[in-house]
Formats: structure tokens, C-alpha cells, sequence
């Protein structure tokens, strides 16, 4: 049977990761969140005139580029693989990863950073985990539900804390659009890294997805990119936030389940909120310290689990 045409196993035959093979996937893709974290401050330290969704596609064509030239180097390009590579899959986790692109950017123009980045981000999990039972029996478990809700109300404290809240019904539904199509995508990318290595995995679903993006480039002005500064924010947008962090989210999306995985890049906006302080000199108010206190105790009672004691019996007499 063709990769593309293989269903995923019933809940009770899925494959059982043991307690390492968890804690590892979930310390990758935690990293993953904290790289993903720099890409607001990137944003805001760009050159003026850069538009948020040129530096999206920028990000995209650039990283899908390096983790291409990575998997050349490691010899991860071979001919007879990409015989039997799940061609619909990956196109369908292209276009969902693009039109994350597309929606996210233009729910955050119509409803303010603040709205779009909560109700974007905080609806990747929810359609993760909604995802990720239907499609791949992956039913998650109750630790998921209280730390998924945890780090999401963490969530929406860090993005209320900035002040930028403007409701606007179509710009909360292309948020929640992004959030559907991102879990869409690492939906798809799971199937696939089921067989091939990460960094291919990587490189040909986001080469596909700048290549749909590229046109965009043509409707901006791009005077901005010819700088050094342009260029060194370009190059950390794109070989930083994407080919390095999406590297680490595949591994360790090989190592946990679809919703798990979606719930710990909320590491992303922990880190974000810290270097909005720390770097961006911003103010720091209740609401952001319970959002920061909220995401962390989120991720913690999602990745903490304690080794068990083995239990010793005694024979009797």
C-alpha cells in the first residue's frame, strides 16, 4: 500500500512511546517554542517599511532553503526516496502551512496583535486535539485537557497585558482559520515523518509552501531587504525561527501525540512576553506576570512526569 493511502492504527494498536522517547519529543519541541519566541522580537527590531507578511514569506522561502541545503549535506537526498515519498500529504501540509501564513497575518490586521495572536495560537491545541483523535485515534489524555486550558487562559493574559485589544468578528475567525490550518499541517507532516527523516520532511514541505508564497513578494517593496541590517533579520527569521525551530518541532513531533505537541509550542509565547521585557524594555504588569506564571505551570503539568518507584514484594516467610 502506497504511504499516502495508509490509515492511521485504531487508538488501542497505536504504538506507546515509552516515558524517554515522551520526555525527549517534548523537550525538542519546548525548544522549538522558545526559538519560535525570538520571531516577534526580530519583527520588531526589522528595518522600517517590512511588512509582517513579507517577513512571513521571507521566513518561509529561507528556511525551506537551508534545512533543503541540510538535508543535502547529511544525504538525506535520494533519488529512489522520493519514489515512494506521500506526495499528498506533503502537498496538503504545504498549503495548510502557507495558509497559515495567510490567515494569521491578516486576522492580526483587522483585530490587533493582542486578539489575533491568542486566538490564533491559543486555537492550535483545541484543533490539535479535535484533529489528532479523529484522524490519527490519538484520544488525548486528561493531563492535555487541564494543562491545555491552563496554558491558554496564560495565553490570554500575555496577549491582553500589551493593550492592543480590538474585537473584530472576521478577524477572530481567520485566527482561528490560521490555528485549524497549522495543526492541519503538523497533522499531515506527523504521516510523513513516520517514514522519512526530519530534516527532509522539513525541507520539502516548506520549499513547496515558499514556492506557493514567493508571488507575494512582487506586490511589496522589498528596498528594506538590501540592507544589513534587512538581511541579518532576514537570515535569523529564516534560518533561526524556521529551518533551526522547525527542525527541533519535527523531532520532536516523531515523539508525542499530534495535541501534545500543538499544547507545548505555547512555549512560544512565554518566551515572546519574556524578551518583550527583557529586551523590548516593555512593562511589566499583573497580567503578564500571571500570564507568564499561567503558560509556565501549563507546560509543566504537561511535560513533568515523575519516575515511578519500583515496587519490591516480599515473599511471605
Amino acid at each position: 500500500m502506497p504511504p499516502e493511502q495508509q490509515t492511521p492504527l485504531p487508538q488501542n494498536q497505536q504504538p506507546t512511546p515509552n516515558n524517554n522517547q515522551a520526555t525527549q519529543g517534548a523537550l525538542y519541541v519546548l525548544a522549538s517554542g522558545v526559538v519560535w519566541g525570538t520571531t516577534g522580537t526580530a519583527q520588531a527590531l526589522a528595518p522600517a517599511g517590512a511588512q509582517s507578511l513579507v517577513l512571513g514569506t521571507l521566513r518561509q522561502v529561507i528556511g525551506g532553503l537551508a534545512l533543503l541545503l541540510l538535508a543535502i549535506a547529511r544525504g538525506q537526498v535520494k533519488r529512489d526516496r522520493f519514489q515512494q515519498w506521500p506526495w499528498r500529504n506533503t502537498v496538503l501540509a504545504a498549503v495548510s502551512i502557507a495558509a497559515y501564513q495567510l490567515f494569521f497575518f491578516s486576522g492580526v490586521a483587522r483585530t490587533g496583535v493582542a486578539v489575533g495572536t491568542i486566538v490564533g495560537i491559543g486555537s492550535a491545541p483545541i484543533a490539535g486535539g479535535i484533529i489528532g483523535w479523529f484522524l490519527r485515534g490519538e484520544r488525548p489524555s486528561p493531563r492535555w485537557y487541564a494543562a491545555t486550558a491552563v496554558a491558554i487562559v496564560g495565553c490570554g493574559f500575555l496577549a491582553i497585558s500589551s493593550g492592543d485589544i480590538r474585537v473584530n468578528g472576521f478577524g477572530m475567525l481567520l485566527a482561528i482559520c490560521a490555528g485549524t490550518a497549522y495543526s492541519a499541517y503538523a497533522a499531515f507532516s506527523k504521516d510523513i515523518l513516520d517514514q522519512h527523516p526530519p530534516e527532509i520532511v522539513m525541507a520539502v514541505i516548506f520549499c513547496l509552501a515558499g514556492f506557493l508564497l514567493l508571488p507575494l513578494l512582487f506586490f511589496y517593496d522589498l528596498s528594506w531587504l538590501w540592507t544589513i541590517h534587512g538581511i541579518l533579520i532576514a537570515l535569523h527569521l529564516g534560518i533561526i525561527t524556521m529551518a533551526l525551530a522547525y527542525s527541533l518541532f519535527a523531532r520532536g513531533l516523531k515523539r508525542v501525540s499530534l495535541a501534545t505537541a500543538l499544547t507545548l509550542t505555547l512555549a512560544e509565547p512565554l518566551t515572546a512576553g519574556i524578551l518583550g521585557i527583557v529586551v523590548l524594555n516593555e512593562p511589566v504588569t499583573l497580567l503578564t506576570v500571571l500570564g507568564i506564571g499561567l503558560l509556565l505551570a501549563g507546560l509543566l503539568i504537561l511535560t513533568y512526569r515523575p519516575r515511578r518507584r519500583a515496587v519490591v514484594h516480599k515473599r511471605a516467610g
